[in-house]
This record gives C-alpha cells, sequence and structure tokens, in this order.
C-alpha cells in the first residue's frame, strides 16, 4: 500500500524494491497528461515541480522526500499526490506515473534515475547528472537501452540566447577556436568547502529519514552541516562547483563546439594541497584547472580553463567589458572573434544576450535562419517529449559527455597528479588512485 500523509510526517522509510534491473518495456507517450512522481520535493525539486506543472501537460501524481521540512510546500500545494519517504518504496508503485523528477544531493541521482529507467520512466534530473565519471556513463548507457525520454536540469540549455550562441559557433563567425573560459565566483557564501566533516552526530530533526538521505554514500553521523543544501562541497555527497555550476557556465560552449572528452586534465593552483584534511574531505575554496579537448573533423584542439571561487581569467580578455554577473560565465576565443556569455547562460532574452566581440569591427553577425529548434522552455521540452512531441536537446548522452568532462577537474584535485584520459578503459593513465574516484563503492543495498 502507499504510504499516508501521517507516516511521511513521521519519517518512516519503506521496503527496498525487489529488483528495478530486470527489463520492462517502455510506457508508450503519455498523449494528453504526463503522470509524474518527484523525488526531493523541496528545494531545488520543488522550483522544478512548478516548472513542469506550468506547462499545463503534467498531473502530479507522487512526492517522495526523505526530509518533511523540505517537501511541506510541495505536499500542500499538490493534496492529490501519494506521500512516500523512500524512493524504492515509491518504484514499486511504478504503473502509476509516466516520468520521474530527480532533484536530490547529486549522491542520489545515478541510483534513482537508472532504477527508474529500468522500469520505463522518463527521467528529468538535476545537475551535475551524476557524481562520478562511471555513474554517468551508466546513466546514458541506460537511457540509450530502455529508449525514455531523459534530460538533465540545465534551463539555461533551452534559452533563446544560449541556442542563439550555439548557431553562431557552428556558423563558423568566431573562426578558429582554439581557447576557452569558465569561471564561477561559487562556493563563494553559497556552501562551505576547505573544511573537515564533522566527527561527532547531532540529534537527527524529527521526520528526517538519514539512513534514505545517506543512500549510497558511506556511513555517516547526521550533521546539521550538511543539511540543507550545505552538502555541496563534501566529497561523498557534492561535486563541489565544478558540478554545480560548471555544468550551467560551460554548456553553451560545450555545445557550440560540440566538444567531446578531454585528452588531459590538471589542477594549475587551489587553496589546498592534496592530502591535507580538508581536501580529504571537502573541495578546496578556489581552484583553476586545464582542460584539453582533442580535434573534432575539421575544428582543433581546445585549451579550456576553469576558475572557481572567484577567480577570473586574464582582465586583457574582456577586451574592456565588463562583467555581466557575479555568477560566472565564458570566454569562447576564435581567430576573428571573441563570444562572451556574461552570465551562466547565453542569454534568456535581450537584456542578458551574451557579447560578440570581433577582431575587425567592421565585421559582424546577420542571423540566419536558425538551425536548432526553440521551445517555451526547458521544462516544456521535456514535457512535450514524454508526449511524443519533439525531442529533448540537454538528453543524457549529451549530459553524460558534459558531466564526465567537468567531474574529471576534480578527480585531478583529489590525486594531486594530471590525469591522462583514456576514455575507452575510462582510466586515468598512469594514476591508479584515481579508480575509486571515477568508480566508488556504494553503500551495501544502494548501489546501481
Amino acid at each position: 500500500m502507499q504510504s499516508s500523509r501521517k507516516t511521511f510526517l513521521m519519517g518512516l522509510a519503506g521496503a527496498a524494491v525487489a529488483s528495478t534491473a530486470r527489463s520492462i518495456p517502455r510506457l508508450n507517450f503519455a498523449p494528453d497528461r504526463v503522470k509524474l512522481a518527484v523525488v526531493g520535493a523541496g528545494g531545488r525539486g520543488a522550483d522544478d515541480l512548478k516548472d513542469l506543472v506550468a506547462t499545463d501537460a503534467v498531473e502530479v501524481v507522487a512526492l517522495c522526500d526523505c526530509d518533511p521540512r523540505q517537501a511541506a510546500g510541495s505536499i500542500k500545494n499538490h493534496p492529490k499526490a501519494s506521500i512516500y519517504t523512500d524512493w524504492r518504496k515509491l518504484l514499486e508503485h511504478y504503473k502509476e506515473f509516466d516520468a520521474i523528477l530527480v532533484a536530490t544531493p547529486d549522491h542520489n541521482h545515478a541510483p534513482i534515475s537508472i532504477s527508474a529507467m529500468n522500469l520505463g520512466k522518463h527521467v528529468y534530473c538535476e545537475k551535475p547528472l551524476a557524481h562520478s565519471v562511471w555513474e554517468a556513463r551508466k546513466m546514458s548507457e541506460v537511457s540509450k537501452q530502455k529508449r525514455v525520454v531523459t534530460q538533465m536540469g540545465t534551463q539555461g540549455h533551452a534559452y533563446e540566447g544560449t541556442r542563439r550562441a550555439v548557431e553562431v559557433m557552428r556558423a563558423g563567425i568566431l573562426g578558429e577556436v582554439k581557447e576557452l573560459h569558465v569561471w564561477t565566483d561559487r562556493p563563494a557564501g553559497w556552501w562551505p568547502q576547505g573544511v573537515r566533516r564533522p566527527e561527532i552526530g547531532e540529534p537527527q530533526p524529527p521526520g528526517l529519514d538519514w539512513d534514505v538521505w545517506l543512500g549510497p554514500a558511506p556511513n555517516a553521523v547526521y550533521h546539521s552541516a550538511y543539511l540543507p543544501f550545505k552538502w555541496r562541497g563534501f566529497w561523498d555527497y557534492g561535486t563541489g562547483a565544478i558540478g554545480d555550476m560548471g555544468i550551467h557556465n560551460l554548456d553553451t560552449a560545450y555545445w557550440g563546439l560540440e566538444l567531446g572528452l578531454p585528452t588531459s586534465v590538471h589542477v594549475l593552483d587551489c587553496s589546498g594541497k592534496t592530502g591535507d584534511p580538508e581536501m580529504r574531505d571537502s573541495a578546496p575554496l578556489w581552484s583553476i584547472s586545464e582542460l584539453h579537448f582533442p580535434a573534432r573533423g575539421k575544428q582543433p584542439a581546445i585549451k579550456m580553463f576553469w576558475y572557481d571561487g572567484g577567480k577570473l581569467p586574464p582582465k586583457e580578455l574582456f577586451k574592456g567589458e565588463e562583467l555581466y554577473s557575479k555568477d560566472g560565465g565564458s570566454l569562447i576565443i576564435g581567430s576573428k572573434g571573441t563570444l562572451f556569455t556574461r552570465t551562466w547562460h547565453g542569454g534568456e532574452n535581450e537584456s542578458d544576450m551574451f557579447k560578440l566581440m570581433m577582431n575587425d569591427p567592421h565585421e559582424g553577425w546577420t542571423p540566419k535562419i536558425q538551425t536548432l529548434p526553440r521551445t517555451k522552455s526547458h521544462h516544456q521540452e521535456f514535457v512535450d517529449a514524454c508526449r511524443g512531441m519533439g525531442k529533448t536537446q540537454s538528453h543524457f548522452g549529451y549530459a553524460a559527455r558534459l558531466t564526465e568532462s567537468l567531474l574529471l577537474a576534480n578527480v585531478a584535485i583529489r590525486t594531486g597528479k594530471e590525469i591522462i584520459w583514456d576514455a575507452r578503459a575510462m582510466k586515468a593513465t598512469g594514476v591508479p588512485e584515481a579508480d575509486r574516484f571515477l568508480h566508488p563503492e556504494f553503500r551495501s543495498g544502494w548501489g546501481v
């Protein structure tokens, strides 16, 4: 039977699904309304839920969250939805929904998404797609096997400015692009990094199911240092600034330049040293990394620089332009000009549209016939695809490559060594200690 609201508020977890790895045929498209289940109904999940409901083609049938404090608003707004604390219990009732929204902390993305896809469910998963390289690849692999609709939560991917910027790059307006700079101010004041994890626990808040929250992560005592949202800087649960904002800030350039996987990644500088107690538990306060992407056909190899914690590219690269937003951006530098995304996306509207800085001021860009589809929103694109109307652009096949590329910078930080990436073997050449970061061990009962 489905959990009652009283059960949810008491924080009782459901029993595990006997097996979600069995092969279940893909469900038919939902022609009218998409029946949606949500895992992680508070925080970012609550915002995604509002946007999905705003498409007017979604019926919310189930809400799942192991922390009732965070999900209270969503529960109130959807009184007809069934309530769960344990996503495994939710999946026992898979016949009741068509698609699932996964908006949990990073370390739970893959187990939930893969289990749902194996049941034939369409999946919208928040960014970063996964907590590790192996998980990202597995999510892409299963999505193709099950032929389900997928979308990673990179809403800027659907913005008009982003798609126009991609069209500019692909039209060759910038000439040969060999250099790319991407940055963010985070963690800033958003969450702690460069800190030790608590060794002594605290009493758990009423209703919180800490075992479900931990999921595949190693056993740990509960502490308010992790919740809410403060988990992102801790390696066991989050992926630091590059996982949070790198996915957004690189997206426009990665898509437009059609980048694949890097051949090498190394850390140029960061606020800590490998082996420091703080570095074992959490990401550094700031870092600067260099990633090398190979040539793609006639397009040359690209050197990318990543900056977080408020670090920025050299001032002269901005050509006198002011930073538009403190939360990050990118400089895509070509032989004919530079495309400057002045915030974490290419531009939602004309007021925050990317800046095109041509070397020859007489050269410009006249909009041509669009080559990419347009959509009302990222969430609308997902819902339409679930109804058999069009395709998603930030599907797991694309999202897994983007996520893997950036997570390799975290592997370089944690090993303290340059990563020469053997993508086919999924190995860091000559760095065996990287293996446990690429494919972590999962806690018993919670693995993929």
